[in-house]
């Protein structure tokens, strides 16, 4: 089910991405994953939930200063079984992120794990918190 509280911004962003997809993703619906992001003295982390996504149906890449999470669920049905009814066979996730120049893109870790992936931003140091030393006199 795709989410309708999406901004103006966000309506473009993802026409432009749709005009730069291939043919058959075109007529995709994306939907937005649900994410949570936690910030401490050096980073942040973010958390998406991607249910059914598995390594090969997802990318995550820095593109400049822009974070691009997107994967395709894969539920497919063990052999030889026919559904009866399915509401969904699949879902495509697409989410991007703008990030500052205080986060340090070049040292992003990514995993995967039970349908959620937690990409973890490290702050440049410049931007950690540092303890300064006083000196008498």
């Amino acid at each position: 089910m795709a989410r309708n509280d999406m901004t103006a911004t966000e309506r473009r962003d993802v026409a432009q991405e749709a005009g730069r997809a291939e043919p058959n993703e075109r007529d995709r619906v994306f939907v937005q994953p649900a994410v949570d992001i936690l910030e401490d003295a050096q980073g942040i982390t973010l958390y998406a939930d991607l249910p059914g996504v598995n390594l090969e149906g997802l990318d995550v890449r820095v593109e400049g200063d822009t974070l691009f999470l997107s994967g395709t669920s894969n539920l497919a049905l063990p052999q030889g079984a026919q559904p009866v009814y399915a509401e969904q066979r699949s879902l495509a996730f697409r989410r991007r992120f703008s990030l500052s120049g205080d986060l340090d893109a070049s040292a992003i870790d990514a995993n995967l794990a039970n349908g959620v992936l937690r990409v973890r931003i490290p702050k440049t140091p410049a931007a950690q918190p540092r303890r300064i030393e006083v000196r008498p006199g």
